[in-house]
């Protein structure tokens, strides 16, 4: 994920703790696995749909929870290429 961009990194320096966010990688990857989160989390993937909502209703923002689910769809994705098979609905996503 922190090839894609989007692992978390923090800014943290003795007692502070500062904010995580996610940095470097490969912008283009990460934009077009964010544009692919966008609808998957709303209306095709019931995992990403369950994540989103779980995430806003703990809080969490609308952008945080989509890179939340930009970064499960690269699992899934990679899932798949280590794997060998085509991705499945009903299988539950390691």
């Amino acid at each position: 994920s922190a090839l894609a961009g989007l692992a978390p990194f923090d800014d943290d320096s003795g007692k502070y703790k500062g904010q995580r966010h996610i940095a470097g990688g490969r912008a283009r990857l990460r934009r077009s696995l964010y544009a692919a989160a966008l609808p998957a989390a709303f209306r095709w993937n019931k995992a990403l749909m369950n994540l989103y909502s779980r995430l806003t209703a703990a809080g969490k923002a609308h952008s945080v929870a989509l890179i939340a689910c930009a970064r499960k769809l690269l699992i899934y994705a990679n899932t798949v290429v280590a794997r060998g098979t085509p991705w499945l609905q009903n299988t539950p996503a390691t």
